[in-house]
């Protein structure tokens, strides 16, 4: 396998390729005007990147009056691969140069089994999909992981909930094993990208992405930027704590918002209503053979059960309460809501902007929408391949 070899960092290039991807095939004559330089440099980058096989010709551009100019184009045979990994699943998915979706595939997976077996079987899952035809060698590698990441080392740094991934290269590892550039951030900040590219947040400039999953996090963009913080751990606000008599959290503090509803905090409660009788819409699926989950809880409040539907308002209110103070700082245009537990829809949604509205300052909530997510499950690897296109575009 050829190594893939990015384009020189370059400005010119590198703003020309990100146009080609976000506005498709262009006119040389545009392309010139719209990077604001002269026709001859613009055909020199084009030729370079030609040589590359980063572009090619497109065919004849509608006239603009005298000699037609000629179209170009992304090179239809780029490719990069999108890896959204979760505590208990992971998605991959492989996109051309403009980044529409080519193939997918999903499976459940344990990110407590450590890098190496978890990194193999994503590296085999890419090999299937080769395999099948679906993709051939990579311009890029975009993967986001569940804990906090040095964006500029690599690698996770202390994620809570993933043993054994401490400083682990997992950018270098990757690269290595697929020849091409990689880069790893946090997954509510590839969700977050994502969304703000190709969802309900697109062109949004101040945006609080809120994943709401297994575990809890925020992705915040500021000016068109996601903001990592000095060590790539802003945004982690599963880690507030809210109830200094709560239970024991998987960071080892006590009373965190995540310990208190994330997805796991959530199945226990249900479990303990199920098994207690306090929910008759969880006992009865739990004397059925199922595996209590957020899914269960959704389900039993669509039924009316008053149980689910308490615990869906609590943890609204908890995680409205949370936001509130964000809001107040930050003063966000948007807040979406995605990851697993959107899923609890309406009533979640219903909750948490009750609490954000009221709790906030008013000139901060006025014209604040708070709404779910557009792109739903697939917001991550979305994110993920516009990093890896960045990456080998020049601008990661």
């Amino acid at each position: 396998m050829t190594e893939f070899s990015p384009g020189p960092d370059n400005p010119v290039q590198s703003r020309l390729l990100r146009l080609l991807r976000d506005e498709g095939p262009t006119s040389r004559a545009e392309l010139a005007d719209r990077l604001r330089v002269p026709r001859a440099r613009l055909v020199a980058e084009v030729s370079r990147l030609s040589e590359l096989r980063l572009v090619r010709d497109g065919g004849p551009a509608a006239s603009r009056g005298g000699r037609r100019s000629t179209l170009v184009e992304l090179d239809p045979d780029l490719r990069f691969a999108a890896v959204d990994l979760g505590a208990t699943s992971v998605t991959v998915e492989v996109t051309d140069g403009v980044l529409n979706p080519l193939c997918a595939a999903e499976e459940p997976i344990d990110v407590r089994r450590g890098p190496v077996a978890v990194l193999t079987r994503i590296s085999e899952i890419l090999g299937k999909l080769a395999a099948d035809g679906h993709c051939g060698q990579l311009a890029g590698l975009g993967i986001g992981v569940p804990g906090p990441v040095s964006f500029r080392d690599g690698t996770p740094v202390s994620p809570p909930i993933m043993p054994g991934w401490d400083r682990y290269p997992v950018r270098d590892r990757l690269a290595g094993r697929h020849g091409c550039p990689v880069v790893i951030d946090n997954d509510v900040n590839i969700m977050a990208i994502g969304e703000r590219h190709g969802g309900v947040g697109r062109s949004v400039d101040n945006m609080l992405f809120v994943k709401v999953g297994t575990g809890v996090g925020c992705g915040i963009v500021v000016h068109g930027e996601v903001y990592r913080g000095s060590d790539g751990c802003a945004g982690d606000i599963g880690h507030i704590q809210v109830d200094g008599q709560g239970p024991v959290c998987s960071c080892g503090n006590t009373g965190c918002f995540e310990a208190l509803f994330g997805g796991a905090a959530l199945a226990r409660d249900a479990l303990a209503a199920a098994r207690n009788g306090t929910s008759p819409a969880l006992a009865e699926r739990l004397a059925n053979g199922a595996h209590i989950t957020a899914v269960e809880v959704g389900e039993g409040a669509e039924e009316g059960d008053p149980t689910c539907i308490g615990l869906i308002r609590a943890g609204g209110r908890l995680l409205g309460s949370v936001l509130a103070s964000q809001v107040s700082f930050m003063n966000p245009s948007m807040i979406v809501i995605g990851g697993g537990l959107a899923g609890l829809g309406h009533l979640l949604l219903a909750e948490v902007r009750s609490v954000v509205y009221r709790r906030s300052l008013p000139l901060a909530t006025g014209n604040l929408p708070v709404v779910l997510s557009e792109l739903g499950p697939r917001a991550g690897v979305v994110g993920a391949a516009l990093l890896a296109s960045e990456l080998a575009y020049g601008h990661a």
